[in-house]
């Protein structure tokens, strides 16, 4: 609770006055011993990634990689995967608005906010390489990860499911062949912050090896919930865990890895902080922008996602490796939706959000002289659902309808395969050229009822009555399929073995699809028919696949013996097509109701740049082993909308901006390792700064957040052994207070176009955070 964390404001103050504490946002920050994957030495430039389905050295990768290894991380005091974003250039990971467990990703200006059921990710999540086809459940904690990996660019001829923005791979740690583990990790901090993980390994024999993970993650609220007693605000009650087993490797050809995990989610409901005063209760805005007076609490919020999966990696031959990867996921997620923010029932969403997917990818690898690559299956079967009702009691009560309820369930179910390949032939140790494609063909059927009823709430969130629907907007089944061809092509010269040019042209496809939210009555165009016949229904819920035609030309190296690593970046995109989600105040019947909105709207280019750079300051200045270092990355994109048709039919590009695209992302770090105390302090301070982010494609000047720096920062002492560690961590020192999302029902002219009260309502990134983290390993 809040009077705690404000016990402990001196000891923030204290701990900001530090100079040397550590928060490491560059690509290159670990040092070797951080990178369990990698062979390097003491100064770690050789960073070891698989983004290109092999074992390779950063800077021999044609391709614009972030990478950060766990123990990296740790000493960073990541908690969860959105920390990502502070640590990789043009790259947006947050909480989806009103949730703690919903991902809204970005990267280079592709992405998605609304997480709207069925439709297909910008940015692509990956668990162990297991697809994650939904946004619900992605925001994954940070324990027992060997490393992280974000892709910028299209993807499509080396993963599984082609994305078009990027991807962002999460690997989890392997099980240790040789001797058992037992490690803990505990955290303490401000806001009632307790944290707990353990992980266990033990080899059965030289080739049966078990291991899990145990987490639980809790945090008291940022803020209170002043309308429902005991309800925090932002606060975090997770239980999480993994489990493995892993036959043969170790020496055999054949290594068979099972895998499970389970994530509980207990949290609060997550309200944003009301911007303007309410229309008709006229309800002041609260002085602290955590608090809420959200009246909403049924269903309670409960999020459960899990898993299986089995990955085998066979060695046919010397040259020749098959590998499989199976996986099974679910996630369900039970969530009010207090739009309003206020105890009246104005527009409240108790809303449930159902997927299943069930994926087969086999990958046959090739190694041989100059040549290596692979050719691969990959195939999708799942179901994303959702229903909810929009509460409308302040609208209805005026006109004779008590209990107005704007209800909505729909129902998309994907079927994909896809066969692609990518090849690199060395024409010398200097050139190489890597051609790729991807043939996908994606089946999108969908279910879709959308009907005005009086009945208050229904009976899946509480409701005692049967159903009464008074208007019926929509009941409509359909179905679409999706073809595409999309190919990828890189040239890299190698002037010498530690520098690298390379230029690259890909292309990017997302499928197209139903918005399930749609009405039948309510197209987005200044006149709709009377009566819409099927085809027009069709019409109104459907859009066409986006493209994307990416250009990139960069440069990795390692430079003045090893003192200065570097990676530059260029692009142009030719983005068309653009899929825009949105929502909408609409009629239904002549009565005020909610709708989803989706149209391929607009024609955009995206360019800019990426540089990310390590430079060791200095060795041996502290004892023999002591380094100091800069790490510092940096993100500029020009995003600019060339052709957006609004409702109307009339072109707005010049109206329109990028949503959580912003023009600058920068961050900058100085780190010191120094041997003391029979082991060694990681020290440093640094500095993450976004310039000027919409929250829409609408510049809305009271939500869009002007640019902000952010402060954070670590110290860690480690243990020459490596098993006993203690840290102490401070994130956002200077307590700013920035957007990350929101709610706008609001017209130009101030009145409200959703409910009575008015809906502009903001969500904030955490506050100032201070805790400290032990971990002992056996």
């Amino acid at each position: 609770m809040r009077p705690f964390a404000r016990s402990l404001r001196p000891v923030l103050h204290a701990t900001s006055a530090l100079s040397l504490l550590a928060f490491v946002p560059a690509a290159h920050a670990q040092d070797a011993s951080d990178q369990q994957s990698a062979s390097a030495d003491n100064d770690g430039d050789e960073i070891i990634v698989s983004a290109r389905r092999r074992d390779e050295r950063l800077i021999d990768v044609p391709i614009a990689v972030t990478a950060l290894s766990g123990d990296a991380l740790a000493k960073a005091g990541a908690i969860d995967i959105t920390d990502v974003a502070n640590m990789a250039p043009n790259t947006t990971l947050e909480n989806s608005r009103g949730t703690n467990s919903t991902l809204t990703a970005f990267i280079r200006g592709v992405g998605q906010q609304d997480p709207v059921p069925g439709f297909e990710a910008g940015v692509g999540l990956y668990l162990d390489d297991v697809y994650l086809n939904r946004p619900q459940g992605a925001v994954l904690d940070i324990y027992d990860v060997e490393r992280i990996e974000v892709l910028r660019g299209p993807q499509g001829t080396l993963y599984g499911r082609n994305t078009i923005g990027g991807a962002v791979k999460y690997v989890t740690r392997a099980l240790n062949p040789d001797s058992p583990e037992l490690r803990i990790r505990g955290t303490l901090g401000t806001y009632n912050q307790a944290d707990l993980v353990v992980t266990a390994s033990a080899p059965i024999s030289d080739i049966v090896r078990v291991g899990g993970s145990v987490a639980r993650l809790s945090r008291g609220g940022f803020g209170d919930n002043l309308t429902i007693k005991g309800l925090e605000n932002y606060n975090k009650d997770v239980w999480a865990g993994r489990g493995t087993i892993e036959l043969g490797g170790n020496g055999a050809p054949v290594l068979i890895r099972i895998s499970g995990d389970y994530t509980r989610d207990k949290s609060d409901p997550r309200n944003g902080h009301r911007l303007i005063p309410g229309l008709v209760s006229g309800a002041p805005v609260l002085d602290d922008v955590y608090d809420t007076r959200a009246g909403l609490n049924d269903p309670k919020q409960d999020v459960k996602a899990y898993g299986l999966a089995m990955n085998v990696s066979a060695e046919l031959t010397d040259t020749l490796t098959l590998r499989s990867i199976s996986a099974w996921r679910k996630d369900t997620s039970f969530t009010p939706i207090d739009f309003d923010a206020l105890p009246s029932v104005d527009v409240d969403v108790p809303a449930v959000y159902r997927n299943e997917q069930l994926s087969q990818e086999f990958q046959l690898l090739y190694e041989h002289d100059r040549l290596h690559g692979l050719v691969g299956f990959y195939y999708l079967d799942a179901k994303a659902a959702t229903s909810f009702d929009v509460l409308l009691g302040l609208t209805g009560a005026p006109i004779g309808f008590p209990g107005l309820n704007a209800y909505t369930a729909g129902d998309v179910r994907t079927k994909t395969w896809s066969v692609f390949g990518d090849f690199t032939y060395d024409f010398t140790d200097q050139l190489s050229l890597s051609v790729g494609g991807r043939y996908t063909n994606d089946h999108r059927g969908a279910f879709v009822y959308k009907a005005t009823r009086i009945t208050g709430l229904s009976p899946e969130f509480g409701g005692t009555l049967d159903p009464i629907a008074i208007a019926i907007a929509t009941n409509f089944r359909g179905d679409r399929t999706f073809k595409e061809f999309t190919p990828r092509a890189s040239l890299s010269f190698k002037p010498d073995a530690n520098n690298m040019v390379y230029a690259s042209y890909s292309k990017g496809f997302k499928g197209g699809g139903f918005d399930p939210r749609g009405s039948g009555t309510s197209a987005p165009s200044s006149n709709p028919p009377a009566a819409p016949s099927y085809d027009d229904i069709f019409n109104f819920l459907a859009f066409d696949p986006e493209k994307v035609d990416s250009y990139e030309i960069g440069y990795k190296g390692s430079l003045l013996d090893r003192r200065l690593t570097l990676s530059l970046a260029g692009f142009y995109m030719d983005y068309k097509d653009v899929q825009i989600p949105g929502s909408v105040g609409c009629l239904v019947g002549g009565i005020q109701s909610f709708c989803g909105i989706t149209t391929n709207a607009a024609k955009a280019r995206l360019q800019g740049i990426e540089a990310e750079t390590t430079a060791i300051l200095a060795r041996d200045f502290a004892g023999a082993g002591s380094t100091f270092r800069f790490n510092g990355a940096l993100g500029f994109i020009d995003a600019k909308y060339k052709r957006f048709i609004g409702p109307t039919g009339a072109d707005v590009a010049d109206q329109r901006t990028f949503q959580n695209t912003p023009k600058w992302t920068v961050s900058g770090s100085i780190a010191a390792g120094i041997p003391a105390m029979g082991g060694n302090i990681d020290a440093s301070t640094g500095l993450t700064y976004r310039s000027l982010t919409h929250q829409f494609e609408v510049p809305i000047p009271a939500l869009d957040q002007p640019g902000y720096v952010l402060w954070d920062a670590s110290l860690v002492w480690t243990a020459d052994s490596g098993n006993y560690s203690i840290g102490l961590h401070g994130k956002n020192l200077t307590d700013k207070q920035y957007i990350t999302s929101g709610y706008n029902y609001q017209n130009a002219a101030g009145g409200s176009t959703l409910g009575k009260e008015g809906i502009q309502t903001a969500f904030y990134g955490n506050p100032r955070q201070v805790f400290v983290t032990g971990t002992v390993k056996f």
